[in-house]
């Protein structure tokens, strides 16, 4: 499979290790997105880190329930990440990963931050899919192929591949100290609006931290953009990333 990946300047002068931020990509978009629609490349040459962007297809980062070869989950956990740890100089631990995405990819890096929070200290969700796929996940796709789709992604109602994958349940199962720094922001003319307010009641009631934050605008690069900027400055601190030319 595909992937992207940004080298910090100096990489190759140096013998550093180097933290590393995963960038998932949306519902029918691709890695390359990220390179083409946002100013990464620009954003990125402040921090010394690595930024790695995979291709997950229409996954929603879940091993699939209809065809168990398509393990995406398990591609990104123990293929990716490792194949990354043992090609770059990478601070292989914790403190050296994290995770941002945008929609599907917001849903993405929220799962797998909650999922193995052992493994990430940071994710942020960028207009995410931020709901449960039990029924009300149904009001949201577009067409009788997406919800095919996401049928033979997460498998039936009530199935418990839904239930390992449902974002309001997994918070509920990490204790708040162990929290990778979550982050989350969504345009206010976004369908996922509603969801979004209530996952953070959510983190709220279980005493969990976090940062959110509503913006005008929709679905789109546009509101994106200028947020994944916020998100390498926010989730520095998390990484004790240095700015460029810190030693």
């Amino acid at each position: 499979m595909p992937l992207s990946v940004i080298l910090p300047a100096g990489y190759d002068a140096s013998d550093m290790r180097y933290p590393v931020l995963y960038l998932l990509h949306g519902y029918t978009a691709h890695y390359s997105d990220w390179v083409t629609n946002t100013h990464i490349r620009q954003y990125a040459r402040r921090y010394q880190e690595i930024v790695v962007m995979p291709e997950a297809g229409t996954s929603w980062y879940v091993n699939n329930y209809a065809n168990p070869q398509l393990k995406w989950q398990d591609y990104f956990i123990y293929d990716v990440i490792p194949y990354i740890d043992q090609h770059y100089r990478t601070r292989a631990n914790r403190r050296g990963r994290a995770l941002a995405g945008t929609s599907m990819g917001g849903y993405g890096a929220l799962l797998l931050g909650l999922k193995y929070n052992a493994m990430f200290a940071a994710a942020a969700s960028l207009s995410g899919v931020v709901t449960t796929p039990e029924p009300s996940f149904v009001q949201y796709v577009t067409s009788k192929v997406d919800e095919q789709v996401i049928e033979s992604d997460f498998g039936p109602f009530g199935s418990q591949a839904r239930d390992e994958n449902d974002l309001f349940k997994l918070a509920r199962q990490v204790p708040p100290s162990e929290m990778p720094q979550l982050y989350l922001s969504i345009g206010t003319s976004d369908k996922y609006l509603g969801t979004n307010r209530e996952f953070v009641k959510t983190l709220d009631r279980l005493g969990i931290a976090y940062r959110y934050r509503e913006l005008p605008g929709e679905h789109d690069w546009r509101l994106w953009d200028p947020e994944l900027e916020k998100v390498l400055a926010y989730r520095a601190t998390a990484l004790d990333v240095r700015a460029a030319g810190e030693h």
